[in-house]
């Protein structure tokens, strides 16, 4: 098996929700980190939790908390490299880093093998899912060999947007099904979290 350390990206502001840690908001009686977790854990060899702050705040997860590296909220890219430097110093023979939004907690089993499936047939240095016709970068993987370019394009060219940085290197993409939903829903508004609920209640009730 391919080793992996897989990052979930909660250094965000969450300011369409008022902000604080959006992914501690409860969904069902339980917080957003807590569907995530147990989604993206058991597809990796190695978990961080990256977020900026106190990280007693997540003491419960039992997950290293790896703030951003780069300073100034400088968004999801900012906290890959932050796992990629992490993992250079940890667990140096891993070549891979996958990435989870906090926000998304419908994520598919079976996600990160495709990646690396993904990866091997197309000789790709990143793999990102699309569903629906969108592109949902934030949740990829992305080759540690990157991390000196990456760093870089933060920190010299102002590079912010994910796909600005992406389209400079082999990209592949890999196609989910959104029957009966789209796993990659994330939630980034109230209205949202009404709708992830919905989804939730199906995906807990009892089989007849």
């Amino acid at each position: 098996m391919i080793k992996t350390i897989g990052v979930i990206l909660a250094g965000g502001l969450a300011r369409r929700m008022g902000g604080g840690d959006k992914c501690m908001r409860p969904l069902l009686g339980r917080p957003i980190l807590d569907w995530v977790t147990e989604r993206a854990v058991p597809q990796t060899s190695y978990m961080i939790i990256n977020a900026n702050g106190d990280a007693s705040r997540f003491q419960d997860y039992a997950l290293p908390v790896v703030a951003d590296s780069v300073e100034g909220f400088q968004g999801p890219l900012a906290g890959i490299l932050a796992a990629m430097e992490w993992g250079a110093s940890q667990h140096p023979d891993v070549k891979w880093i996958v990435s989870f939004p906090a926000d998304a907690p419908f994520v598919p089993a079976g996600l990160v093998q495709r990646y690396l499936d993904a990866a091997e047939d197309q000789g790709a240095d990143l793999v990102s899912a699309c569903s629906a016709g969108r592109v949902h970068p934030v949740c990829g993987l992305w080759s540690t060999s990157l991390a000196g370019d990456l760093r870089h394009a933060l920190t010299q060219e102002n590079v912010r947007k994910i796909d600005r940085w992406t389209a400079r290197h082999r990209l592949a993409e890999v196609a989910f099904e959104t029957d009966p939903y789209d796993p990659f829903f994330n939630i980034n508004e109230s209205d949202d979290l009404k709708r992830a609920e919905e989804i939730a209640r199906n995906i807990t009730a009892p089989s007849t």
